[in-house]
């Protein structure tokens, strides 16, 4: 066999509402798909405004530069993807880096108050893999210590704590929509707020600062330019996409937690790995399907060349984001996170997607089983 990590799901519906934009010749950009989506993000999480971007990255960027973050501090995991930091540097911003929790794999609360000083500004925890962090309890450190709280809840989309999704916790959040995630728009992302003050200056930033009062596009206005901002636009084609496939994130979501149930009952009983466990009244949507190898690095690292080897795609998500050679020798950053660094070791990322066939699942556990029969 030959298993991928993801595979993305489509149907006739991609196919009409891709075909439509074509066949319209004209707003490839700014088209009428792309608010439209955003309408439907917006009725789906129960937010008052969503903007679209060409990735989560630029949402998050965007974000935080309408912050204001420059010369300021922001408490971020290490236990991400690198974009997470990254994108407090480029709103010149400084990422303060905290450890996180095993129930969760997010930011730990007590880190969080230990990396507060006088110049944070803001908190930015990640969602992962589709399961709620301990935002609850980071919203209270926010509004305890008056700091702007932003969710990356970039593969969460659907997740939620009793019935309150993730990205409605915050100040501000963001999604993506690359090809790993809950649904995908090939690249994307999106931000989401109930601020009128943040959303207008997220609309300037997106679009190269332009105070637009109509579509660009189709106006024979001249148009003022009033801040910096850049070309973070959602293509028309992308919208489509989402739209399609937004009408099956109930779906897609079901089938995940049913994949995710089965690894469970099937790699639970063996003593090698830990399986991730939900705590009470949190809705996990498993965007990743990860466990952790009990033994460390070294037995991670030989199962990953084993599933290899049998055809089986795997992916450690994540290495620290402050042990890269960037943080570590250009930036100078040396501190020692122990939970980061030590989940980091274990953690392993198995395919997980909708497609994922009865005989593709029965042949992964098959081979992890296997594997640690006979490894010592």
């Amino acid at each position: 066999m030959n298993i991928p990590l993801f595979k993305n799901y489509s149907d006739e519906k991609e196919i009409q509402y891709t075909k439509t934009v074509i066949e319209r010749g004209m707003h490839w950009a700014n088209g009428p798909e792309v608010t439209k989506f955003e309408e439907n993000i917006s009725q789906f999480l129960g937010k008052k405004y969503c903007l679209t971007f060409n990735s989560g990255t630029s949402a998050l960027h965007a974000i935080l530069f309408s912050y204001d973050i420059k010369n300021k501090e922001v408490i971020v995991p290490s236990f991400t993807f690198i974009a997470t930091a990254n994108a407090v540097i480029q709103a010149g911003g400084k990422p303060i880096f905290a450890d996180i929790e095993e129930e969760t794999f997010g930011l730990d609360p007590e880190s969080i108050k230990e990396k507060i000083t006088s110049k944070t500004v803001a908190i930015l925890p990640v969602h992962y893999g589709g399961c709620p962090c301990k935002i609850k309890e980071i919203k209270d450190i926010a509004e305890d210590h008056n700091l702007i709280l932003i969710e990356d809840a970039a593969e969460s989309l659907g997740a939620k704590i009793k019935d309150k999704l993730v990205g409605t916790f915050g100040d501000s959040s963001i999604f993506s929509f690359t090809p790993t995630k809950i649904i995908s728009t090939g690249e994307g992302g999106m931000a989401v707020t109930d601020s009128k003050d943040t959303f207008e200056k997220l609309k300037l930033i997106r679009s190269h600062g332009r105070l637009e009062t109509e579509n660009y596009f189709d106006s024979i206005k001249s148009m003022d330019y009033i801040t910096l901002g850049y070309n973070f636009r959602m293509p028309t084609i992308c919208a489509a996409l989402g739209l399609a496939q937004l009408e099956k994130i109930e779906s897609f979501i079901k089938i995940r937690r049913e994949i995710a149930a089965y690894y469970n009952t099937k790699l639970g009983r063996l003593n090698h790995i830990k399986c991730p466990i939900t705590p009470p009244n949190y809705f996990h949507i498993y965007q990743m399907y990860y466990f952790l190898v009990h033994s460390g690095r070294e037995a991670r690292d030989k199962l990953q060349k084993y599933l290899k080897e049998n055809g089986i795609s795997s992916k450690v998500y994540f290495e620290p984001v402050h042990k890269t050679y960037y943080y570590e020798k250009i930036l100078k950053y040396s501190i020692k996170l122990d939970k980061t660094e030590e989940l980091s070791d274990k953690v392993l990322s198995i395919p997980i997607f909708p497609a994922l066939k009865q005989e593709e699942r029965d042949y992964i556990i098959e081979k992890i089983i296997n594997f640690f029969s006979s490894f010592t």
